[in-house]
C-alpha cells in the first residue's frame, strides 16, 4: 500500500479489526520508510450495478459521489465517517441484488435512512433532491415531518 506522505509503497500493518457491521476491515498501517500512519478500509467487492437517471441516461453507481452528497447534508451535524458508512453499506447491499436501479429509489432510500439519522439532514437533503421551488414545498415537508413525529 503507498504511503500518501512519502510514496513508498512499502508499508506493515498494525492493527485490524471489523467495521462497518463486519461488512469492512479497517486496517492501520505504518510506512517502513517515513513511520507515517494511515487508515485503509478493505470491502468486499460488490458486482457494479447501474443508475438509471431520470433523463433516461444510465452510468455506473458511484459510492463517493454518493457519499459526498450526504456528507453536504450532514454538514455542522453531529455525524461521524462510520454513521455514513454504515448506511451507505446498509444501502448499497440492498440495491446489489439489483442489476439497474433508478436513482429516484436511491433518493428516496437515503432520505428514509437520513430521516431515521438526523432530521436536520434529512430535510437538507429532501430539499436539494425535491429541488424545492418555493416556500409552500418546503413547508409541506416540515409539516409532515411534525405528523410523523407525534
Amino acid at each position: 500500500m503507498e504511503c500518501p506522505r512519502c510514496h513508498k509503497l512499502e508499508s506493515a500493518v498494525v492493527d485490524s479489526r471489523l467495521a462497518e457491521h463486519n461488512k469492512a476491515i479497517r486496517r492501520r498501517r505504518q510506512c517502513d520508510k517515513c513511520g507515517f500512519r494511515f487508515s485503509t478500509i478493505e470491502r468486499i467487492r460488490q458486482e457494479a450495478f447501474v443508475v438509471i437517471k431520470k433523463d433516461g441516461t444510465r452510468e455506473p453507481y458511484n459510492r463517493q459521489k454518493l457519499e459526498e452528497g450526504i456528507w453536504k447534508a450532514c454538514i455542522k451535524r453531529p455525524i461521524d465517517q462510520e454513521q455514513i458508512d454504515r448506511l451507505l453499506t446498509k444501502l448499497e447491499a440492498k440495491w446489489a441484488l439489483r442489476k439497474e436501479i433508478p436513482s429516484t429509489k436511491i433518493g428516496k432510500d437515503v432520505m428514509g435512512a437520513l430521516l431515521k439519522l438526523d432530521q436536520v439532514a434529512y430535510i437538507r437533503f429532501a430539499s436539494v433532491y425535491d429541488s424545492f421551488s418555493d416556500l409552500n414545498s418546503f413547508q409541506k415537508l416540515l409539516t409532515s415531518l411534525r405528523s410523523t413525529k407525534k
